[in-house]
């Protein structure tokens, strides 16, 4: 099977703009996130709407692809990246483009989903730790996931599922293993180009989460582990945290 990444990267962002531009570590986000996915999927461009990300992402070397402004999510962006780019893949892998930690493993657990032919979507997961305490459990902005047997997820939320009806709550993450979802995701083409023509679904709409849109509509989400943590980059506070991990590893 051949593997597309595709990292949508919007210069516009409410809490951050010019994310991807940001420095860290003398390179800028986007050329971080590049470098981490090149070479582990067979062929990886950064999707824009802003020449000035794609003039960044030329002078590093980088492969990079423009699509509209008008797009709602990254999964349309990468609907729109993967037409242009066009070629022989099978699956596109949608990075964010604000995960310049994002490592080899946690796409090989992504990519490994696909060796079950029955798989149209997956992504990724990490189960949370007693250590993490109850507060990141309950953290609305990470959404937790239950899974079934053959790590298929069953539903997306951003409250705690399974409520556990007779237990203290500070013994659920003892009893239970709860999963924050993390949020790559890897389709095969022809399932990339019906999901973004599906309209919004409810349980979308009610926890502003568009995997909920799949599930509604019948698609298979596939789940691949991990026990990595990775920092994204949402505001300038967490670059500065990104800054202080590269400082600590020596980078």
């Amino acid at each position: 099977m051949k593997f597309l990444g595709i990292i949508p990267a919007r210069y516009a962002s409410t809490r951050f703009p010019a994310k991807p531009l940001a420095v860290l570590g003398g390179k800028t986000v986007i050329q971080r996130v590049y470098e981490q996915v090149a070479g582990v999927l067979d062929d990886a461009y950064v999707a824009t709407d802003d020449e000035r990300i794609e003039a960044a992402v030329r002078a590093f070397g980088g492969k990079v692809v423009m699509t509209s402004t008008e797009h709602k999510s990254g999964t349309d962006r990468c609907r729109e990246a993967c037409a242009k780019i066009g070629g022989l893949f099978d699956v596109v892998v949608n990075i964010q483009g604000d995960e310049p930690f994002i490592q080899p493993s946690q796409l090989q657990a992504v990519k490994a989903c696909f060796d079950v032919p029955a798989t149209q979507i997956a992504t990724l997961v990490k189960p949370f730790t007693v250590d993490n305490g109850f507060e990141a459990l309950e953290n609305v902005n990470s959404p937790k996931v239950v899974l079934d047997k053959n790590m298929n997820a069953l539903y997306f939320s951003r409250s705690i599922i399974p409520h556990q009806r007779n237990a203290a709550k500070e013994d659920w993450l003892k009893n239970h293993t709860y999963y924050k979802h993390i949020g790559l995701y890897a389709y095969r083409v022809e399932v990339l180009k019906e999901i973004t023509a599906l309209p919004q679904s409810s349980l979308e709409v009610a926890e502003s989460l568009e995997q909920l849109r799949w599930l509604e509509n019948g698609y298979t989400v596939k789940a691949g582990i991990t026990d990595v943590e990775t920092i994204g980059i949402d505001t300038p506070q967490d670059l500065e945290r990104a800054e202080e991990f590269l400082k600590s590893r020596g980078l």
